[in-house]
């Protein structure tokens, strides 16, 4: 397989959890985004606040620079907020963009350079790897906690419940582009 197929495959799990989060943002209320997580965790917000964070000071000047960002304010990114769903949007769309535009740039030959986060080596795919867990952790926690809020009104992103049989006869989703389409398919934008 060229390396090249491998950062098209990152690339699309990146877009695969990019979808899915979209999708369970746009199944709440502007005030649902901003509330707190059971005992006082994390709001959607907040998470949102964090990966735009993190993709954003990693993925500028990606092979050029360390990934950790004198101008990010990490544990500002953990604060409450109140923000509108344009707002919300917003910041989202700026750390995504970072990593898409990074990615769009790759080439196979960049596949064997290093670079740095917080002053640690790292080869390129290990940094990707290790940014798309991180990511996909968060979106993760973004898709639970929204469906915990939503309920019973809750549109499924995946397999619902009970239907894992008849998925099977026709599995539409199994690639990341394919999986992509379909949440935005589900979920009226």
């Amino acid at each position: 397989m060229a390396m090249t197929n491998v950062i098209a495959s990152i690339d699309a799990e990146y877009r695969r959890y990019k979808s899915l989060a979209e999708g369970a943002i746009r199944q709440l209320t502007e005030a649902q985004l901003c509330e707190p997580g059971p005992k006082g965790g994390n709001a959607v917000a907040t998470l949102v606040w964090h990966i735009a964070g993190n993709l954003k000071s990693r993925f500028t000047d990606f092979l050029t620079s360390d990934g950790e960002k004198p101008w990010r304010d990490r544990e500002s990114e953990f604060s409450r907020r109140t923000v509108t769903r344009s707002e919300l949007m917003e910041k989202w769309e700026d750390g995504w963009g970072a990593l898409l535009g990074a990615l769009q740039g790759l080439t196979e030959e960049h596949l064997s350079h290093a670079i740095t986060i917080r002053g640690v080596r790292l080869t390129v795919p290990e940094a990707l790897h290790r940014s798309l867990a991180h990511t996909s952790y968060h979106v993760g926690q973004i898709v639970y906690l929204a469906k915990s809020l939503r309920g019973d009104a809750w549109t499924f992103l995946s397999i619902p419940p009970g239907q894992s049989d008849q998925y099977n006869k026709n599995p539409t989703g199994e690639k990341a582009s394919q999986h992509a389409a379909a949440v935005d398919r589900l979920v009226d934008k």
